[in-house]
């Protein structure tokens, strides 16, 4: 077992006497580090009164629900599926910078209708000190829904998440962020389903290709805009690998295939963005 240095083992008792102070919770539970952490948590602090809860809709890419309910499975914390329509929302569809508020809002209002049915007394999420410092207006939506982030309230570094999920030998402890499919097109650029699709599948072509982290960003004119790691860009130029993924996302409906030559990061879409990031506690709706 990995061992806690002793800052992070208060951490985590510390996490554990918030959970169970709630006397039971419900998870808003990707299957990603940080929610598979608070969902291990809590199930360690709470048992059955812990409830995990994915939220599906076509922004979910491929495997990652079957992922999700075999590391709940491994957690042994009872897991529910629920069925988003954020895409229903014009608000969301449109694709402006505060996309994520909508997609929130509709995610913890259906959590908090279903909080009595799931013998949840709070909503919590897998916010930690890192997301504070990035453009989150998410975390709007959370607290207007009061739904708590105990791993940010235990002050959790995403380092520290993920080597509390390596204690707990959480197979997730060193996977790649995961953000919905719909944060890979450019702002301004409509969310649309058939758009959602045509990324997952070119992103799983790139996958085949054992590239590493890989996004597909799209772009107005159908621009299949690239990113792997940088030690990998070698690779994807080769010409036989090059011409196999051209081939490939133009299949797909991309008239372009571009390759960014800085290479994978999280979160570039938000590059163009001149947004003075409000402190903690203090975050509001983008302006309109």
């Amino acid at each position: 077992m990995f061992d806690l240095c002793p800052d992070l083992a208060v951490k985590r008792d510390r996490l554990l006497a918030m959970l169970r102070g709630y006397g039971s919770c419900g998870v808003a539970y990707s299957g990603g580090v940080d929610s598979a952490v608070l969902a291990q948590a809590a199930r360690l602090a709470l048992g059955d009164d812990a409830v995990a809860v994915t939220a599906v809709s076509p922004s979910l890419a491929a495997g990652e629900l079957d992922a999700a309910r075999d590391l709940a499975v491994r957690i042994g914390i009872r897991h529910e599926v629920i069925h988003t329509a954020e895409l229903d929302n014009p608000l969301y569809t449109q694709n402006a910078p505060d996309r994520c508020y909508h997609c929130k809002t509709e995610l913890y209002t259906h959590l908090a209708g279903l909080a009595g049915r799931l013998g949840a007394a709070v909503i919590v999420n897998g916010a930690n000190v890192d997301d504070v410092g990035d453009h989150r207006p998410g975390m709007t939506a959370a607290a207007e829904q009061s739904v708590r982030s105990p791993l940010l309230q235990c002050g959790l570094t995403k380092v520290e998440v993920r080597d509390l999920a390596r204690h707990w030998q959480l197979p997730v402890w060193d996977k790649p962020a995961t953000p919905c499919l719909s944060s890979r097109i450019a702002y301004g650029e409509s969310v649309t389903t058939e758009r959602l699709r045509r990324i997952d599948l070119a992103e799983q072509a790139l996958c085949d290709e054992c590239l590493g982290a890989v996004r597909v960003r799209y772009h107005q004119g159908d621009v299949a805009r690239i990113e792997v790691p940088v030690e990998a860009i070698e690779r994807l130029c080769r010409p036989a690998v090059r011409l196999r993924l051209v081939e490939r996302l133009k299949s797909l409906g991309f008239k372009y295939v571009t390759l960014d030559l800085e290479g994978f990061r999280s979160g570039s879409q938000n590059e163009v963005l001149t947004v003075e990031l409000a402190p903690l506690g203090e975050w509001g709706r983008l302006p309109g």
